[in-house]
């Protein structure tokens, strides 16, 4: 009897736990701006909004890992008004497409990034990218410094930490690797609180944009290959190379990556300053916009 009923359990909880992807059309319709918005880059189909005057100054936009351009879009509507704002979803997240070659390392971002302001006739640019969007964008400034105007990091990722070392791929822990199957929204939450120094901020309606995006088709095979393809270079060498005036936006209360590691980059970088915000947590443009948001528009005017 008792045999039965575990078995019972077993099934009932992996009927709860399993998660499979939503249809591209179900999520496009709910968070796809317009038909136009899906382009080809490079032989992968990116998903990218182009706001504000095509002969303003432009500003690139690059989300964090299991993000999407929708995280942008306080600091976009803002910035639009006097710049071109141009912001969309790396490959494998939000409603990009995984990309064909497979190749979610560090040398591939900066080719695709290449492409994508050659595609929309940009020969410079202000990029802004947050966390891993962040290394993608200093990393981009170090080695293309003719393609960038100014650098805003915002909590950006790079140096080592715990499970992150220099010249070695981390370990996928098996909990990341069974999200392919299971991911139900209640467990993602969990793992999105430690984000925000403001629990209450995380709403149902947040969460659900979150949760719908990472379930695209081959979305969570792309993240986990992200990764596993994440190989950190001692960045200071990198970082000494940057030529543009940077912008270092970080909050306090930040959980992911700590505000202190703010001092490795104002060493580093000739022309950086840091804006620091009490309160606040990993995703200032999203918890904290109308506390973060004019200091990035002064220093991008």
């Amino acid at each position: 009897m008792w045999v039965g009923s575990v078995l019972l359990l077993v099934l009932v909880a992996a009927f709860w736990l399993w998660t499979p992807d939503k249809t591209l059309a179900s999520l496009q319709a709910r968070y796809l701006a317009a038909p136009g918005d899906l382009v080809e880059v490079d032989g992968t189909r990116v998903h990218l909004r182009d706001s504000g005057p095509k002969g303003a100054p432009a500003v690139i936009m690059i989300h964090g890992f299991g993000g999407s351009l929708h995280s942008w879009e306080p600091w976009a509507q803002a910035l639009s008004v006097d710049h071109r704002v141009i912001r969309f979803d790396l490959p494998g997240s939000g409603l990009s497409a995984p990309d064909p070659s497979g190749n979610y390392g560090d040398a591939r971002s900066m080719q695709l990034l290449i492409a994508l302001m050659d595609r929309q006739g940009v020969a410079r640019a202000s990029i802004v990218g947050h966390s891993i969007g962040g290394r993608i964008a200093w990393t981009f400034a170090a080695t293309h410094p003719e393609r960038v105007d100014k650098l805003v990091l915002v909590a950006p990722d790079g140096f080592a930490s715990p499970g992150f070392e220099y010249g070695r791929a981390p370990e996928v822990p098996m909990t990341v690797e069974l999200m392919r199957y299971a991911l139900p929204k209640p467990l993602l939450r969990m793992s999105l609180e430690p984000a925000y120094a403001n629990p209450s901020f995380l709403s149902d309606a947040l969460t659900t944009r979150y949760h719908d995006l990472m379930l695209a088709p081959g979305s969570r095979d792309a993240l986990i290959a992200r990764m596993r393809q994440t190989t950190l270079v001692d960045p200071v060498p990198l970082l000494r190379r940057i030529q543009a005036p940077t912008l270092l936006v970080w909050g306090e209360a930040d959980a992911m990556i700590p505000v202190a590691n703010s001092a490795d980059y104002l060493k580093a970088i000739a022309h950086a300053k840091l804006v620091s915000l009490p309160g606040v947590g990993h995703l200032p443009q999203e918890e904290a916009a109308e506390k973060s948001l004019p200091a990035v528009r002064d220093f991008l005017k």
